[in-house]
């Protein structure tokens, strides 16, 4: 296995991010563009949670989601690759983590069914736990 195959997942996730962002912002535009509201009334902090149908926050929080414990993994993917430890287990629960956390953003961005969502999130989180916790224990061992 090369040490450069755990950017696989890496960049799964940064482009998972994107089509995020981007369905956000379809979301937002065309919510905007349909009940003709004026630009500048979306101006003060606060005022759009008013506003917004889940179907329009929905792809927001998701993406704010993706700023938190996929920072960790892209954290736990750089130090892999730079200490050289890079291997089959490493790869696979990083593949596991894209996977769930994509189902995850496919069922929060669309019909939010909120106990699948949980256990999307739960598994792509334990993923990163196992990596992270595998990580520490051959760091402490050596």
């Amino acid at each position: 296995m090369t040490q450069d195959a755990v950017f696989g997942p890496f960049f799964a996730t940064v482009f998972l991010t994107v089509l995020v962002w981007v369905y956000m912002y379809i979301r937002r535009i065309g919510f905007i563009t349909s009940q003709k509201i004026r630009p500048q009334d979306l101006a003060a902090p606060g005022t759009v949670v008013h506003i917004w149908p889940p179907g329009v926050s929905n792809p927001s929080d998701n993406l704010k989601n993706l700023f938190e414990i996929p920072v960790l993994f892209y954290v736990l993917v750089l130090y892999l690759f730079i200490t050289k430890q890079v291997d089959a287990i490493y790869v696979n629960a990083a593949w596991v983590f894209v996977g769930f956390r994509a189902l995850h953003s496919i069922v929060h961005c669309t019909f939010n069914l909120i106990m699948l969502r949980f256990y999307l999130y739960l598994f792509a989180t334990l993923a990163v736990w196992f990596i992270a916790i595998r990580a520490a224990f051959i760091y402490f061992s050596v």
